[in-house]
């Protein structure tokens, strides 16, 4: 059997109508063929799924693991079961009708369900194991290890996959279950549906070279920062939507001479002693303050910013997603000066 996008093989074929356990002479309860029915059902929803998060025919079979005829003849299968079209199709993939949309958050919530009841039953047999997926806004990477790190210890046959994410992502990642959890803005912008667990205060510094305007300051004021050539985090980015409203309401939103979204490569412009940058305390603290690089307190006001872990609101949640939530209720990452 072909492995499919959740992890589980698919049932058999997604256009036969009748189970393949019941061959002739051979008797089958009906059980059997209720159960083979779910299973196909939860077949053309993770189809329908992967449809969504691909938005492409031939992406989506090859991430199910499927053929894209077997794939396209999935989604059909389902708009004759549910009586509906759920697909616009031309030459190509278009988009969800109104009534696919609809689906769509149905089996979010269906395989969501069954993936957590294979997670639990598995939990049951060998104790907590598996991979916990996590999307964490780049300003938030240097404090994973507060929360990886201790949990590992106590759970040692489970295993991470961090990435890093715009927060935007993160929630679309989370609502497609491409994700577990996320380490995200709590206060900002619109969350949606989720459990947040609040871990620590974003503040931030100016990061620039010694021998340039402010540095060697022991702190500044944020109106102080116009008329600095600054290199940011895109737009796309929270703490760039952040940072930009802060400057332009004290007079200083002349805009950046140079965009990134790689933390990397902002830091690298600043340790050529011609930039400066404004970033969260907790990645100014990795940068090396005693040489060229100063890291300087914005104050006045001394603003913040409340960063957090979210997971979505479904119950019963998967037992890994249940641990790391009583995880996180127990840290309070210190970054506070």
């Amino acid at each position: 059997m072909r492995p499919l996008c959740g992890g589980r093989p698919i049932a058999g074929p997604v256009t036969q109508g009748k189970c393949p356990l019941g061959k002739r002479g051979v008797r089958v309860p009906k059980w059997a063929g209720v159960v083979f029915e779910a299973l196909l059902l939860i077949d053309k929803l993770e189809f329908l799924l992967a449809l969504s998060r691909t938005q492409h025919f031939g992406k989506a079979a090859e991430a199910c693991g499927v053929t894209q005829p077997t794939l396209s003849a999935g989604v059909k299968a389902l708009e004759a079961q549910l009586g509906v079209r759920l697909v616009n199709r031309g030459s190509r993939f278009i988009g969800f009708t109104d009534e696919g949309v609809r689906v769509l958050g149905w089996a979010r919530q269906i395989v969501a369900a069954e993936r957590g009841m294979h997670d639990d039953l598995r939990t049951l047999r060998e104790g907590l194991s598996g991979t916990l997926r996590i999307g964490v806004i780049p300003t938030a990477l240097a404090t994973v290890p507060a929360l990886t790190t201790q949990f590992l210890a106590r759970h040692p046959a489970v295993r991470f996959t961090i990435s890093a994410l715009s927060s935007f992502d993160i929630l679309h990642k989370l609502d497609n279950l491409e994700i577990d959890a996320g380490l995200t803005y709590l206060e900002n912008e619109p969350l949606g549906r989720v459990r947040a667990i609040p871990l620590f205060r974003e503040r931030y510094r100016l990061l620039t070279a010694a021998h340039l305007p402010l540095g060697a300051r022991h702190a500044v004021s944020w109106s102080e920062l116009a008329g600095l050539d600054l290199c940011l985090l895109t737009r796309d980015m929270q703490n760039r939507r952040i940072l930009d409203r802060l400057l332009a309401r004290d007079g200083a939103g002349r805009p950046p001479v140079l965009e990134s979204n790689s933390i990397v490569t902002l830091l690298a412009h600043v340790r050529t002693g011609q930039w400066a940058s404004i970033l969260p305390e907790t990645l100014a603290e990795l940068v090396d303050a005693s040489g060229p690089m100063r890291s300087i307190p914005i104050v006045d006001p001394d603003i913040t910013q409340t960063i957090g872990l979210i997971v979505a609101s479904r119950d019963p949640a998967t037992p890994l997603c249940d641990m790391l939530v009583e995880h996180a209720n127990t840290l309070r990452i210190d970054v506070g000066r």
